[in-house]
């Protein structure tokens, strides 16, 4: 299985999405160094500043590095990347990535991401019907499944992880250990992992360090090692 990416890699995101908004009257997409903007044909790139896509809009990448982004019903796009912002993806949308270092991402119902979906300190967030291509990946914050799928696994280093009712998840679960110095800052908690009725987790559950792991006895899931699964009846876990 495919290891959770380096918090250094992550956080170069930052300096890649940064590289791409120096303004250029060359090109053919909107740019600008502080507003919010809203993307047309071409894209949009800002500093700083928010980007709205409007619904039913078909538009390139959205980026930018100090402000949220906003991706309404039915729109189609490239991917969408800030550094200092959060991430809503409305019904029915379509694009290839989503990321950002600090923010969280909301992915609304039928919604469909070709690849992945990562953050560092960020919730990620996906609605009924939701599809992910790739991976599901953050360092610290909740990520929350309902009825949705992710064809690529989901890999978190302090994340609470509930895998909602009828979701489905192929290529496993990895719940990383807290490695000295580069996680030194947070807090020392043990992950809530709940695999609740109806849904299915494919592949391996990993976990490099000590977490609570509830599963439901109406859901199914791959091999365990790190921890042992506490099973419970109905909708919710004990606690």
């Amino acid at each position: 299985m495919p290891r959770l990416l380096p918090l250094a890699a992550l956080i170069a995101l930052a300096a890649l999405t940064a590289c791409v908004n120096a303004p250029d009257s060359s090109d053919s997409d909107k740019k600008a160094t502080n507003s919010d903007i809203t993307a047309d044909a071409g894209g949009a790139h800002t500093v700083n500043g928010s980007i709205h896509v409007p619904a039913g809009s078909k538009t390139g990448d959205v980026e930018t590095v100090n402000g949220s982004i906003h991706i309404d019903d039915n729109a189609t796009l490239t991917g969408a990347h800030t550094v200092n912002g959060g991430i809503g993806v409305g019904a029915g949308a379509t694009l290839d990535s989503l990321s950002t270092v600090n923010g969280g991402i909301s992915v609304a119902e039928r919604a469909h991401v070709a690849k992945a979906i990562t953050a560092v300190n960020g919730s990620l967030k996906l609605g009924s019907g939701a599809d992910v291509g790739g991976a599901l990946t953050n360092v610290n914050g909740d990520i929350n499944l309902t009825a949705a799928h992710v064809a690529g696994g989901i890999k978190t280093v302090n994340g609470n992880i509930d895998v909602g009712a009828d979701s489905h998840v192929e290529g496993g679960i990895l719940v990383m250990k807290q490695n000295g110095g580069l996680f030194d800052w947070m807090p020392n908690r043990k992950p809530r992992i709940v695999i609740r009725a109806g849904a299915v987790v494919q592949g391996d559950l990993k976990f490099e360090r000590e977490v609570q792991l509830y599963v439901s006895d109406k859901a199914t899931i791959g091999p365990v090692t790190g921890a042992t699964p506490v099973k419970f009846s109905g909708d919710n876990p004990p606690g």
